[in-house]
């Protein structure tokens, strides 16, 4: 009896020495990640909410100036100024009303195509696909500049086409510069979401979509009733990152900007910290730019969880 108990006394030791030594080695493995992850994301984040709470002042100088710019604590002060901002919001409303237009066109777009190049019907699809996903590849300030010759009314071969044809475009006008800022994101993402979606598309097991030709559906039922809804997940995944994306906006709206001085240096909340930052707007520094920018985090958050609670909710 005393020998059985010895046993199952060694045989528990043996057990949490073993367990303790799988997780030492799991941790290991870890670290690496743990330490880039710290450095790169959860340091920079603490840094930016301790300097939320600072402001850069005069600290007086003397009878002849010399004064310096030290940083002076000044609690929730540049929380409320952002958030009291009437010129914040509305950059808040355009990009909020900008993800309602573009994100959809997008998805949709690269849901048709990943849904043509997962069929039958084309060839060398690994051309196609790698032809949809370079706009990606492009730097996003490059594919800005690029973007800002082909809508620059003096020098863009695409307006002189339409002038040609007998239509006075202006797409950088205040009536289509919206759309045309669409037209850019929509250039650069569509092809990184159908990428997405393809491998989404390309994990279903083809028993189900045999199973479904046995039963006489037709191609659209198949794609309709089988494929899409077995998409679900990467398409709300898409969606989600294209949310906490666009209400970063930033890239567009500021090449844009240069030629279109009437847009101003708040026209999105992310070029509002940015110009903040540098000194363009008022009151400036990284104490007020990073608070712009921790409540626009905040609201991305926030549509992001909105988003996914609902879909959720809709499609139980």
């Amino acid at each position: 009896m005393t020998n059985t108990v010895e046993i199952d006394s060694s045989r528990k030791r043996g057990r949490r020495r073993r367990e303790r030594h799988e997780a030492l080695t799991g941790w290991i493995f870890m670290l690496p990640f743990v330490i880039g992850f710290t450095l790169v994301f959860l340091l920079p984040i603490g840094a930016s909410i301790y300097s939320s709470f600072f402001q850069e002042v005069s600290d007086g100088g003397g009878l002849y100036g010399g004064s310096e710019l030290v940083k002076e604590f000044v609690g929730l002060d540049n929380y409320y100024r952002t958030v009291a901002n009437e010129r914040f919001w509305m950059g808040i409303m355009r990009v909020i009303l900008y993800t309602l237009i573009q994100v959809p066109v997008m998805i949709f777009v690269g849901l048709a195509l990943a849904l043509v190049l997962d069929s039958l019907l084309v060839r060398h699809v690994a051309v196609y696909r790698l032809g949809y996903f370079l706009p990606f590849a492009i730097p996003g300030i490059v594919a800005a500049i690029i973007w800002l010759y082909i809508y620059t009314p003096e020098i863009s071969p695409l307006i002189s086409l339409l002038n040609w044809l007998g239509l006075d475009v202006n797409l950088m006008s205040k009536n289509l510069i919206f759309f045309s800022m669409a037209n850019m994101t929509t250039w650069t993402y569509t092809g990184y979401n159908m990428l997405i979606f393809l491998a989404a598309l390309q994990a279903i097991p083809t028993e189900l979509e045999e199973a479904a030709r046995l039963d006489g559906a037709t191609g659209f039922q198949v794609v309709t009733k089988v494929k899409v809804p077995m998409v679900r997940g990467a398409v709300l995944l898409s969606v989600l990152l294209s949310i906490v994306g666009t209400i970063q906006l930033f890239n567009e709206p500021a090449v844009l900007s240069t030629v279109n001085r009437w847009m101003g240096a708040d026209y999105t909340p992310m070029m509002m910290a940015y110009n903040t930052m540098v000194g363009q707007i008022t009151p400036s520094g990284d104490g007020p730019a990073a608070a712009t920018s921790i409540v626009m985090a905040v609201i991305a958050g926030s549509l992001a969880v909105a988003y996914a609670l609902i879909e959720r909710k809709v499609n139980d």
